[in-house]
Parts: C-alpha cells; structure tokens; sequence
C-alpha cells in the first residue's frame, strides 16, 4: 500500500447527489478515514451542455449535511482542460498517440459496416500508421490513443478481482477532440495522476471505463491506483434503482425525516457488512471498514429497513443532540417551518422535555413533528375525529371529575399527577383506560400521544388545565 491513501469522489453536477452517489461518496470517505488518508473532491463537469452550478451547489450541501468532509478545494475538471491537452500531445509526441482526420462520414461508414457483421462498432485504426503529412488542407484531426492490438489488459480489482479484457476489443479511442477538448475518459487519468489518487472506488458501471483508463496509465508511465468497483444499488424487485424505488436525491431523505448518521448506517450495509452488526455509529464504520470486504452482488434498497433504522438511532441518541439535528431540519420537514417560527426558549424547553416520550413513538423526524404538534397549537385547539370520539358525554363528565383532582396538586409533576388521577378513578370506580383517554383527547387534540402523565408535566399547570377546561365547558 502506498504511504498516504488518497481517495477521490468525482460526481457530475447534471443533478442532485442521488443515493448511488451517496453511497459512493461514503465508501470513499470511509476508506480514507479507516486508513488515516485523505478523501478529495473533484466536480466532473466537462460535458458543459448538462453541467450546472446549481447541481454542484445541491451535491456539495448533500455531502455536507450527509457529514461526509472532504479535503481541500473541490477540483473542476473543465478548468483543468489545459493540463489534459498538454498530456494528449505529449502521448503523440512520444508516439503513443495519433491525430487522426476520419471524416463524420467515414466514420458512419466503418459503424454500419460493423453492424452489417453484427460486431460492435470500432475504429479500424486508418490513421494510426499514416504520416502527419498526408492530413486534408486546414482539417483539426482528434487524438487517438494507440490501444494494444494482442493480449489483454488486466484490471486487478478489489471487489470483482481480476478482470481481463482482450486488447482486440479496444479500439484507438479519441483522448482529445478535434475542437482541443479532452474526453472524460481522458480527463479523468490525468486528474487523478495529478491528484495523487492512490485508490479509486466507484461505481461498477465504470468497470468497461477501468481497461480504456489502464491504457492511458501504462502509455504515459504512471502507476495504476488500486480499483475497486462496487455494484450499483436495486430496488427491492431486484431492477436498477430507478425514482419508484428510491433514487432521490438525499436532500429528499432530509425532507423525509431521516437522520444522517442512520442514512449512512443504512448505505454502508448496501453491500458491506460487519458480521451481524446492524447498528453502526460513524466510529464503528470507520473502524471496521475495509473495500475488500464489499460484496460483488447488487444490493437491494429497502425503504421500510432505512425507517427501521432510523427510529433506533432517534431512539438511542441523546435527547439534546436529537434536539439540535431536529431544529436545524425543521425548514425541509412539513410542517417544520410553522414550528420553527414559534421556537422560542420556553418551548424548546417543552420541546426537550417532550422528547423521551415523542422519540418512542416516532421513526422519522416528520413523524417527530406530528408527535410534537401538541405543543405548538393555539387554544382552543383543534381536535381530530378519533380524539372527538373520545370526548363523549359520558367521557366529559369522567374530564370533569379528572380536572378538579389535577386542580388540586401544588407540585406539578408527572408522578403527582399521575397519583391525582389514579386516586380520582379507584375512587370513582373508573378503569384507568377510562379517564386517561378522555385526557388525552382533551390536551393533544388526537388519540395517540407519549404517555398523558408526561404531556400534563411537559404542558405545565396552567395549559394543561386551560385545554382540560375548553373541552367540558
């Protein structure tokens, strides 16, 4: 292994960082971290038709809320574009390459004569061996690469293992057009040579690119960083990842509520696993983490095991921790920014109070603020339907009973009230079921809440009552 390991994620800014990407970023950054290296970050944006400013923007916030740092300033592939002609003519210089002056149409000719065999369109290599001279008057010829015509060339891969590709099949691709600008192929060599890119790890979709990039290695010299090429991510009916299944963009994970630390818990289990572990902090990732250990397989995305695991990471986090992450998603949750604007001391304190009983009930952070609406309404509050079934007439007269035995506590407490109330139903010969339900109804305006002695002490003595009182008189 070289002394220092420097990984690299290069997405293209033609959209957001979709979960692929994601995942790709994370097994980079992982593996920097396990090794003590560094992860750099470079933006591929030559194709400059679909490349925009605002997907690098989204890509570079996804990365950031994901937690996933990367070192140094992100790289811009085009700007580079001078470096990757200077290395295509020196590749002819060295007669490693070639300009070649195949017209558009001589070019058409030698794909339909291809097809007409039934064999993948190739160039036939007319201009590998002709003298410069003989180039038409005026023409800008494209650099071609002189690609081995016998043996194969050998991609020595982490996680597929050693991939051969016999050299008949690649052809003399072009490295620079003949308008001087560099092919991704290309460009993508010399910037992670001049990087110092010591390991790449992407996606296995690149694997036929891994053979055509060797070439390019073994021509100018330099030494071939370690490949590892992980499989794509399916849904869970095994086709590609497609937007039904889930290829969103991982700011929609945010507005869907998910934690960062369960997103990348529940990517680095998509074709990585460590024994049994389920669970993993970000410390037991980076410990145990290793690229040779990614499975070669497709692996499935499950929606319901990502909201699985994110509950026991809400579940497991410390309350004022999760209050902060919660806060500063509220803008992309729904519902949040109504929250957000009434956030003042008083409720946050309500908030964190809240928070043991919201998290056991709740698996995402929107269902954290379905739980918590309770706190933010206005009197008289709303109630839904199935809280309005609860407060029948009978069930008023039981609230009745329970709101005079709450009047009575000087120490407002969960555990005094939650005395108050059991005292008032023996004493009535009332199930406890059967006063705290009506309560529950009465102070959250819905059938389902965290426990009715928490709410009484998180809402305090005076609201409490107040809500108590709008629903008998």
């Amino acid at each position: 292994m070289p002394d220092k390991v420097v990984t690299r994620f290069a997405p293209s800014p033609t959209g957001y960082l979709h979960i692929g990407g994601a995942r790709t970023a994370l097994f980079n950054w992982l593996y920097a971290k396990h090794t003590a290296g560094t992860m750099l970050l470079r933006i591929e944006n030559t194709d400059r038709e679909r490349s925009t400013d605002a997907a690098t923007a989204a890509i570079l916030d996804g990365l950031s809320w994901l937690g996933l740092t990367w070192d140094g300033e992100p790289v811009s592939q085009f700007e580079r574009a001078p470096r990757h002609r200077e290395v295509a003519e020196e590749l002819v210089r060295m007669g490693k390459a070639y300009y070649c002056y195949a017209t558009p149409a001589e070019l058409e000719a030698m794909r339909e004569s291809a097809r007409a065999k039934g064999l993948p369109p190739r160039y036939d290599g007319r201009w590998r061996d002709r003298d410069p001279s003989e180039a038409p008057a005026g023409a800008k010829g494209a650099i071609r690469i002189k690609a081995p015509t016998a043996g194969e060339t050998v991609v020595h891969d982490r996680v597929q293992g050693d991939v051969r590709f016999p050299n008949k099949d690649l052809d003399d691709f072009i490295i620079l057009r003949s308008d001087g600008n560099p092919t991704y192929m290309h460009a993508v060599v010399v910037d992670d040579h001049d990087m110092g890119v010591t390991h790449i790890i992407r996606g296995d979709d690149h694997l036929t690119n891994a053979a055509r990039q060797t070439v390019i290695y073994h021509a100018m010299g330099w030494e071939v960083p370690s490949m590892s090429h992980i499989p794509l991510i399916h849904g869970a009916d095994g086709a590609k990842l497609s937007k039904r299944h889930g290829a969103l963009g991982v700011e929609a994970y945010r507005a869907m509520g998910y934690l960062p630390e369960a997103l990348l818990n529940y990517l680095a289990r998509l074709g990585w696993s460590h024994g049994d572990d389920e669970i993993m902090s970000i410390a037991n990732m980076i410990a145990w983490f290793d690229i040779g250990d990614v499975n070669k397989g497709a692996a499935r995305f499950d929606f319901a095991k990502l909201e699985a695991l994110n509950g026991v990471h809400m579940r497991r986090m410390n309350d004022a921790a999760l209050l902060d992450i919660f806060i500063a998603t509220l803008p992309y949750l729904d519902g949040g920014p109504a929250i957000a604007a009434s956030l003042d001391d008083r409720r946050k304190a309500q908030l964190l109070a809240a928070l043991p009983g919201l998290k056991e009930r709740a698996k995402t952070l929107v269902e954290l603020v379905e739980g918590a609406a309770f706190l933010f309404v206005e009197r008289p509050m709303p109630v839904d339907e199935k809280a309005a079934a609860l407060l029948s007439g009978e069930a008023r007269a039981i609230l009745r009973g329970a709101h005079a035995a709450l009047a009575t506590i000087s120490d407002w407490s969960a555990a005094s009230a939650e005395a108050a109330i059991r005292d008032y139903a023996q004493a009535g010969g009332h199930k406890l079921g059967a006063v705290a339900q009506p309560l529950r109804a009465a102070l959250t305006g819905k059938s389902t809440s965290p426990g009715v002695f928490d709410v009484l002490a998180v809402l305090g003595r005076e609201e409490s009552l107040a809500r108590i009182a709008d629903q008998i008189d």
